[in-house]
């Protein structure tokens, strides 16, 4: 039987006689690989395992709700290296002045009497930092009732 070049490790195996079309030898990394390309393709052509694997994580993640502050108290050099990367994040993303500010949070402050003037408006939603769907909207005040 001839030998084959695997698409993980590049090494050179003797393909199983039973599986026609192995293109990964048999070390664990490499059948880790295999399984992680699968479960890619397998995400982005068949909605229903689509669906599944998302309830699924989100079942693990109401049980573990704990999991990622416990990790991030736990490991120092994860939460510098998330605060390196959101810095170049900002960065690359801000605008000359750009104070650097990610979120405001005074949703709740008064507006003064005279509000009219041209704003940013975007959707409420945590998850969605890096996302920019915003409109830019000039508000007139009509009267001060």
């Amino acid at each position: 039987m001839q030998r084959r070049h695997c698409a993980a490790c590049g090494a050179s195996f003797r393909p199983c006689p039973q599986v026609l079309q192995q293109h990964f030898c048999r070390q664990p990394d490499c059948q880790r690989e295999r399984r992680r390309r699968w479960k890619r393709r397998k995400r982005h052509t068949d909605a229903d395992y689509r669906d599944n694997q998302a309830r699924a994580q989100r079942a693990w993640r109401e049980r573990h709700r704990e999991y990622w502050r416990e990790y991030r108290r736990s490991h120092p050099q994860y939460r510098e290296r998330n605060r390196q990367q959101q810095r170049v994040r900002n960065a690359r993303r801000g605008a000359p002045g750009d104070s650097g500010v990610i979120a405001k949070r005074n949703v709740s402050e008064t507006l003064e009497p005279e509000f009219s003037g041209t704003y940013r408006l975007m959707p409420i939603a945590p998850e969605l930092i890096a996302k920019r769907n915003e409109w830019t909207v000039k508000i007139t005040a009509l009267s001060r009732e």
